[in-house]
């Protein structure tokens, strides 16, 4: 479950790294080898990342036909660490048809290396497709830092690709917490081919400060058509205006031609601001000029109409918009008081209180714990416990409150579940199996009563500390998926050096957990990590490393339940500044 949150490296008890932001990356090339006989090449982008020394494709952009001064549409979005070093390659092929990208060495164009953020002077990795190339000198490429970069592009064996250049230029997201969808149509465009009507496309680009453009997106081409109705798109309002309305977008109309020479038709200039006023039942539409025929022709009107059929803004809420909005973090504590802990009195056993150094279910109570008590107002905990044999039957009991009030399970803050663990030692007796279903179902409950109140008002973290792999599987799988669709997440910390082996199965990181009938969680939310990597850790390193995926993991549930923040800072339309509420 550590998502993209990065990885804890074997035998390190390094937390996972956090995102410091995303990063958009256009690329554009130039001067690219033409391999094609009769046309010019069809070019096309392939993303790779380094993950522990392979080089893994993320993505891809489209084809572009017949182009050898490419500007692709596709926006690569990566996770920006600022600790870490993140090598790049960007590698591009001549595609004759999307599955065939990348499978011949003579349809390679060309690649070039380059880190995310930071100068790297690493040594050449080699495995390409196409060999070793030097993509990566001391003064690598700092996309982040350098903002524009621009590179030779090489073949295998450190051979120059021509006079074939790649440019990537980078924009950190960090702000950005919205998308637009729009809807596009034109009206009576000129008709620019002979036997046929004209196959028109749109490209809306962003006017930046230093005048340049970036291109935001580029629509399908509709054939034949002097009326077209594109489809809707969505994009990031960072990406569209840099979260700024009044920014200028400049929106082109074009005729495709198959061999790369696509005939202008007009242009019109717009803003963010402008459009909105689509919003509704509105529509808004602007004169397609083509200031050419303005200049020539005395009674010119215009070269067509494109109208703004409908504009949706979407809002992306942050973990912090949930909690400024006054979401709590319910936080509930599940202690394994089986047997295979040995006798607490016995100082070999798990649950031996030491006076003068805490076992390690009060370090991980109390590393985790900290952390979540910030974010619940009353500072109340509900602390239970399973698999012992309790008072006054001393029968088994799988969910029973360790401070033994069944109508109140919970304790002042993180120092009164201490003393409650600290007082039921004594009074019950270690016993088994292993059950946690029980107590992922009781909490569960909670959360479905918690869920029909369709607010972000509550969500529920639960911490099960075991000293080992537990005994009903299926039924906690089961109840995991159940738990999936709640405002619920579930962290597992293993106490002592038995063999978790399987209970990685729970943790959906080699893949999707599922119920023993095949039905998927619908979402991630199971943490499992054993105690023992942490042991000579500070206690921090743990809680990081728990808890670095609850943020996303809130944001998942509310996003998918459609519930906003109970106090959300947003207008009826965004403002000039479109970013987070600070």
């Amino acid at each position: 479950a550590t998502g993209t949150m990065g990885e804890v490296p074997e035998g390190s008890p390094q937390a996972p790294l956090a995102v410091l932001s995303k990063v958009e990356l256009r690329v554009s090339c130039k001067h690219l080898l033409d391999r094609d006989t009769l046309n010019k090449s069809d070019p096309c982008v392939l993303l790779l990342m380094q993950s522990q020394g392979q080089w893994m494709e993320v993505d891809r952009s489209e084809v572009i036909k017949s182009n050898l001064n490419p500007v692709f549409a596709k926006i690569f979005t990566v996770d920006y660490y600022f600790e870490e070093v993140q090598k790049l390659r960007f590698e591009v092929y001549d595609s004759h048809g999307h599955a065939e990208v990348g499978t011949h060495d003579d349809d390679f164009l060309g690649g070039m290396e380059c880190t995310v953020g930071q100068v790297s002077s690493c040594p050449l990795t080699p495995g390409s497709p196409a060999g070793t190339i030097p993509w990566l000198t001391p003064l690598a490429s700092q996309i982040v830092a350098q903002k524009r970069v621009t590179k030779p592009l090489f073949l295998k064996y450190g051979k120059f690709a021509g006079k074939s250049t790649i440019t990537v230029i980078s924009e950190e997201i960090s702000g950005n917490n919205g998308y637009v969808e729009l809807a596009f149509r034109a009206k009576k465009l000129d008709d620019k081919d002979l036997f046929s009507k004209s196959d028109p496309f749109l490209e809306i680009y962003r006017i930046d400060d230093d005048r340049s453009e970036q291109l935001v997106y580029r629509t399908e081409v509709v054939k034949n058509n002097l009326s077209p109705i594109w489809e809707p798109f969505k994009v990031s309002l960072n990406s569209l205006c840099s979260c700024e309305e009044k920014r200028k977008l400049r929106c082109v109309v074009w005729d495709y031609d198959s061999r790369g020479k696509h005939d202008f038709i007009g242009e019109f200039f717009t803003t963010f601001e402008e459009m909105q006023k689509a919003m509704g039942e509105n529509k808004v539409q602007w004169d397609c000029m083509n200031p050419k025929y303005k200049l020539k022709k005395r009674n010119y009107k215009n070269s067509g109409v494109v109208v703004l059929l409908d504009l949706k803004i979407h809002r992306v809420y942050s973990f912090l918009d949930y909690i400024m909005g006054g979401c709590q973090i319910h936080f509930t504590v599940a202690i394994d008081f089986t047997a295979s802990n040995g006798d607490p009195r016995n100082s070999c056993s798990l649950h031996y209180i030491n006076p003068y150094q805490p076992n390690e279910y009060l370090k991980a109570l109390v590393a985790v714990g900290e952390i979540c008590q910030d974010y619940d107002s009353d500072k109340k905990f509900s602390a239970l416990g399973f698999g012992a044999r309790i008072p006054p039957k001393y029968e088994v009991s799988h969910d029973f409150a360790i401070n033994f009030n069944p109508d109140n399970d919970e304790c002042e803050g993180i120092q009164g579940v201490v003393e409650s663990y600290q007082s039921c030692l004594p009074k019950i007796q270690l016993y088994g199996p292993t059950n946690v279903a029980p107590i992922i179902s009781k909490v569960a409950r909670v959360a479905a009563d918690e869920e029909r109140t369709k607010e972000a008002s509550q969500y529920f973290i639960l911490l099960i500390l075991t000293d080992g792999v537990v005994t009903d599987m299926a039924d906690t799988r089961e109840a995991i998926v159940r738990a999936s669709y709640l405002p619920m997440s579930i962290i597992i910390v293993g106490v002592g050096n038995a063999d978790f082996t399987d209970m990685q199965i729970l943790d959906g990181d080699d893949g999707v957990l599922r119920s023993p009938k095949g039905e998927p969680v619908l979402r991630d939310i199971v943490q499992f990590v054993p105690f023992r990597e942490f042991k000579n850790a500070s206690p921090t390193a743990l809680a990081k490393c728990v808890l670095a995926e609850v943020p996303k993991q809130v944001v998942e549930y509310y996003s998918y339940k459609a519930f906003p923040p109970r106090c959300p800072q947003t207008r009826n339309a965004p403002d000039a500044n479109l970013g987070s509420p600070q």
